[in-house]
C-alpha cells in the first residue's frame, strides 16, 4: 500500500514533536549537570538541598514527558561511537563532600517485589543521573537528536529516572528536617515572639 500526503505529513508533524522534546530535554540535562556542577564546587554551601532539590524536580518532570511517549525510534539500529565517557568521579567527590553527614540514605531496592534494603548515596545517585543525561547530550549535540531521545528515554526508564526519584525523596525529606526539626525552646521564642503586638 503506498503511503498517502497525509501520512508523510502526520510523520514530518511526529518528528518535528519529537526534536521539540530532545531539544527541551537537552536544556534541562544542561541546566541539571550545571547546577549539581555548581553545587560540588561548594560555592554555596547554605543553598546546595534547595539548589539539589529543584534541580532534581525539573529533570524529573523532564524525564516524565519522555518516559510517557511513545518508544522511541532512532534511525540506526545501533548507537554511534560518540568517544569515550566522561570522567565523573571528580564530581562524584565534591558531591560527597559537600554532602557529608547527608550523603548516605537506605532505600528500598524494588517497592513492587518486596522491602529489601539497600544504602545508597545522595552524590553517586546524582552523579549516575548526570551521566545518563552527558550521554545523551552526547548525541545531541553531534546532531543525532532522535538517538539522543532515545537513551533519555531507555535510560529514564531503566535507571535514571528511579535514582532521580530517590534522590527527590531524600533532597525532601532533609529539607523537612532541616526547617522544621528545632529545639523545643526555640520554637517556643519564636511562637512567643510572632504573637506580640
Amino acid at each position: 500500500m503506498v503511503g498517502t500526503a497525509d501520512d508523510g505529513a502526520r510523520h514530518e508533524a511526529e518528528v518535528a514533536d519529537l526534536l521539540e522534546v530532545a531539544r527541551t530535554l537537552a536544556d534541562e540535562s544542561r541546566t541539571f549537570v550545571s547546577t549539581v556542577t555548581e553545587v560540588g564546587a561548594g560555592t554555596n554551601p547554605d543553598a546546595a538541598i534547595p539548589l539539589l532539590l529543584l534541580a532534581v524536580s525539573d529533570i524529573l518532570a523532564a524525564g516524565a514527558r519522555v518516559g510517557a511517549i511513545q518508544d522511541v525510534v532512532p534511525p540506526e539500529r545501533f548507537e554511534p561511537d560518540i568517544g569515550p565517557d566522561p570522567d565523573l568521579d571528580p564530581l562524584r567527590s565534591a558531591l560527597a563532600n559537600v554532602l557529608d553527614g547527608l550523603d548516605e540514605f537506605a532505600e528500598v531496592v524494588d517497592p513492587l517485589l518486596g522491602a529489601e534494603i539497600t544504602a545508597s548515596t545522595l552524590s553517586g545517585d546524582l552523579v549516575a543521573v548526570a551521566g545518563a543525561l552527558l550521554q545523551g547530550l552526547r548525541h545531541h549535540d553531534s546532531g543525532q537528536q532522535l538517538e539522543a531521545l532515545w537513551w533519555w528515554q531507555f535510560s529514564y526508564l531503566s535507571s535514571w529516572g528511579e535514582r532521580a526519584s530517590s534522590v527527590l525523596r531524600v533532597l525532601q525529606v532533609l529539607l523537612g528536617h532541616l526547617r522544621l526539626d528545632v529545639d523545643d525552646d526555640v520554637a517556643a521564642e519564636a511562637e512567643y515572639d510572632a504573637l506580640q503586638p
